[in-house]
């Protein structure tokens, strides 16, 4: 086991994966922006295919024994909710955890700002076409105030200027939380951009990297502390994994503070 406070960065992830561009975020953001749109408009189909496949979802190195896959996840942040109601922010091309959560009894819905990704989960799932639409996570989101018992933001905000996640993004993750909900924030983590073949497009990608730290400043001013792990046994604090490309990862727990706090 790679405990949090031992996990360091794959160092030679890079080299590994044929990084072709790492710059700081200073004059780059329309580059890494425009680039993640146009890849989820020409590969939805593919991208539904390993989604659904479960390809890109099974974690290599990581931090706690117990975190080994995706649904790890999910079914942690499901016993840490106080509530069913669920919104799933960037849900992708076949909204693979909307259909796994809906399995589970739970109430979700899911977003995605690729008109593309949404037509393919319809196209999948058509028993989600009324829980599946198009919104942009760079704008006001289209859900009243406390809306939700949990939010999943799941390999997004890699694809956002770190301005607007400050701004917009994370500030609409907590109006649209309930008092006690539960956010999941995961990310690729580290500073400025990468860029690294993925081989089950054939392709380059590029993606924003981000700072844990940095990112719970932010949801602390917004109400939201890191939920910590009361036993080694549970998944709780700072996780960390390396997913197949490979790329280091963050991902945590927020709980956004009770209306009586």
């Amino acid at each position: 086991m790679i405990s949090a406070d031992s996990w360091e960065p794959s160092a030679n992830c890079c080299d590994a994966v044929s990084v072709s561009n790492r710059q700081q975020l200073r004059g780059y953001s329309v580059t890494a922006s425009d680039y993640s749109a146009n890849f989820y408009h020409d590969y939805a189909g593919r991208y539904a295919q390993v989604s659904g496949e479960f390809i890109q979802s099974v974690y290599t190195k990581t931090s706690h024994p117990k975190l080994r896959h995706d649904w790890d996840l999910w079914d942690r942040m499901m016993e840490l909710a106080p509530g069913r109601r669920g919104l799933d922010a960037g849900c992708g091309a076949g909204a693979r955890d909307v259909l796994h959560a809906c399995s589970e009894g739970y109430d979700v819905v899911g977003i995605d700002a690729i008109e593309e990704n949404i037509q393919a989960a319809r196209e999948m799932h058509p028993e989600l076409t009324d829980r599946v639409s198009v919104a942009d996570l760079t704008n006001a989101l289209p859900f009243e105030d406390v809306s939700f018992d949990f939010l999943a933001c799941n390999a997004v905000i890699q694809h956002i200027d770190p301005e607007i996640v400050r701004d917009v993004v994370l500030p609409e993750f907590a109006r649209v939380l309930r008092p006690g909900g539960v956010l999941e924030l995961m990310f690729k983590c580290g500073e400025g951009v990468i860029t690294v073949f993925d081989k089950d497009y054939g392709i380059d990608r590029t993606f924003r990297l981000y700072q844990d730290s940095e990112l719970l400043g932010i949801l602390g001013g917004l109400g939201l502390s890191l939920i910590e792990a009361e036993s080694p046994e549970e998944l709780g604090g700072l996780l960390y994994f390396t997913d197949p490309k490979p790329v280091d990862h963050c991902v945590f727990f927020a709980r956004k503070a009770a209306a009586d706090s």
